[in-house]
């Protein structure tokens, strides 16, 4: 899934904003979610995440997500609004997409001219496996 800054305004890709986000993730587990690999991009963020069939819905946890990450950018001194609406979701069906999916959104990084490699960026990783 992927959502974005309001405007594409860079600013996500900050060492507070990272621990922000991670900190959410790794409390996935407490509404029977888990959040696998991901990449925060200066202005977008995007996250593999496995939701519960009953329970929190992927709406109400993003919205949650959100809000713990602009409580950080509103201390930070970004003011609101923070978030364009919504997000985009795709729902991936095997292991092979998963694996090409990945593929594309890391190399993102390189795409837009940030890197050369996608290794290279600081803000990106994986807070559990997720097998599709």
């Amino acid at each position: 899934m992927t959502f974005n800054t309001r405007k594409h305004l860079p600013l996500l890709s900050r060492v507070e904003i990272h621990a922000a986000f991670r900190s959410f993730c790794q409390r996935a587990h407490e509404h029977n979610a888990a959040v696998g690999r991901y990449v925060l991009m200066p202005d977008h963020v995007h996250l593999f995440v496995a939701m519960p069939s009953e329970g929190v819905t992927l709406t109400k946890w993003v919205q949650a997500l959100k809000s713990v990450m602009g409580k950080k950018l509103l201390a930070l001194g970004f003011d609101k609004p923070h978030w364009q609406e919504g997000f985009f979701d795709h729902l991936l069906r095997s292991s092979e997409s998963d694996a090409e999916k990945w593929e594309y959104v890391r190399m993102n990084l390189v795409r837009t001219g940030l890197f050369s490699t996608p290794e290279e960026w600081a803000y990106q990783g994986e807070i559990v496996p997720i097998h599709f």
